[in-house]
């Protein structure tokens, strides 16, 4: 059997038909119906993953809901038979916005949400939708997700007056999801974090620090008894109400990092939340906007982003450094891809700066859910050098990443290898 792009295509969109056992059938395939007969269902799968070109090699046919799934795969991944007259017809969404909506309500009929996501990203790629989603009808039919959300932030300049608020509807329904997600988790963690950050020589006995109280009376080690006498207790104290800690989120806003500064936006918005935290959001590419003004609401901060254009890192990072005012309390959290298009030794010279000052420096590659993204390599060898190692960091680890950053420990760096 051959495979071609829209074989690979259909095999990420409906893992399910490969995957799922014959006999068993998972109950996330809402368009398919077992035949009973084993052999037979693992033809029709296969059938459905190679698309019925003539090499397929597989001689099944289908028919009604599976012929109605198949010619939604076909029309967004398929390149059909040749015609009579020999010549290629290739598969399409068509011109008309009203054969993208009835084609957007045909693939959440026959697939889950996730798949749902994963075609309407592909078809922006694969067949230029991007310009369809400035009609709101476009927008109320499609399923909405983090990287729907980057589209239409890139779109934000194009968009017409009648499609705006759309579009805002669409940004908030999924930045209402996420933070219902990511709130309370990055909250507990980051309130737990402050309270440890505040050392006291007076702990009560639930808040001793044990590790350090051991290390710090070791001198007072009697081998008689075999035990340590700790004449000087240490503990974690307990945040006060007035801030404790200044986080700066420097994001940068290049096309590339769009889920990034969704999740980002998210994030800020919820730091700005806590009182013990100061939070500054800035996003840059060529030039630097402070957003910090906007936290209060993360859809206000995701309009206010231009995505697209160059990337200055330089400038971004000498206007963070100048914000500074308690550089031992600071945390600065620097989320780009490090394409640098300023000045690079002034870069490293100004983190280096930030670090010998006190700042907690913390350098992710991509804040998502994407996998490992596409970066500049001797950049991020040279921040390692500098002690500022730089690794993508999904939403689910960054409340573990803000919390060691706050509690000066090693940053817990995800294994890559």
């Amino acid at each position: 059997m051959t495979t071609g792009p829209r074989q690979a295509e259909a095999r990420k969109a409906e893992p399910s038909l490969t995957e799922a056992s014959p006999a068993e059938p998972s109950p996330a395939e809402p368009g398919l119906v077992e035949t009973g007969d084993p052999a037979r269902e693992r033809l029709r799968r296969w059938r459905l993953v190679l698309g019925g070109d003539q090499a397929d090699g597989t001689g099944c046919a289908l028919s009604g809901r599976d012929a109605a799934m198949d010619g939604t795969l076909a029309a967004l991944y398929g390149k059909a038979d040749k015609g009579q007259a020999g010549r290629d017809r290739s598969a399409g969404l068509g011109a008309s916005a009203p054969s993208v909506a009835r084609w957007l309500g045909d693939i959440r009929t026959y697939f889950p949400s996730s798949v749902v996501q994963v075609m309407q990203r592909d078809a922006i790629d694969r067949l230029g939708l991007a310009s369809l989603l400035l009609e709101p009808e476009m927008l109320e039919a499609v399923e909405a997700d983090v990287h729907l959300v980057g589209t239409l932030l890139s779109l934000n300049k194009a968009m017409p007056e009648t499609t705006k608020e759309t579009a805002r509807a669409v940004v908030r329904k999924v930045v209402e999801d996420l933070e219902k997600r990511l709130a309370t988790r990055t909250r507990a963690t980051l309130t737990g974090a402050l309270d440890r950050s505040a050392r006291t020589s007076r702990p009560r006995h639930h808040d001793i620090d044990w590790n350090r109280t051991i290390a710090a009376n070791l001198k007072h080690y009697l081998p008689e008894y075999r035990t340590i006498v700790p004449e000087r207790l240490i503990g974690y104290g307990r945040a006060a109400q007035s801030v404790k800690k200044e986080v700066v989120l420097c994001i940068d806003q290049s096309g590339s990092m769009a889920a990034s500064v969704v999740y980002a936006s998210v994030f800020g918005a919820v730091l700005a939340s806590m009182r013990s935290i100061d939070t500054r959001l800035v996003v840059f590419d060529t030039a630097v906007v402070d957003l910090t003004d906007q936290l209060d609401d993360p859809v206000d901060v995701l309009f206010g982003t231009q995505l697209g254009g160059g990337t200055d890192i330089n400038r971004a990072l000498a206007y963070c450094q100048s914000q500074i005012t308690r550089p031992a309390e600071t945390v600065v959290v620097l989320i780009s891809d490090l394409y640098e298009g300023g000045i690079r030794n002034e870069m490293l010279k100004r983190v280096a700066a930030m670090k010998a000052s006190g700042v907690q420096f913390v350098a992710l590659l991509a804040l998502s859910d994407e996998g490992a993204p596409a970066y500049d390599r001797d950049h991020a060898a040279a921040l390692a050098a500098l002690g500022a190692p730089a690794f993508a960091c999904t939403p689910d680890l960054f409340p573990e990443v803000m919390a060691a950053a706050i509690e000066k420990r090693p940053l817990p760096i995800p294994d890559t290898a």
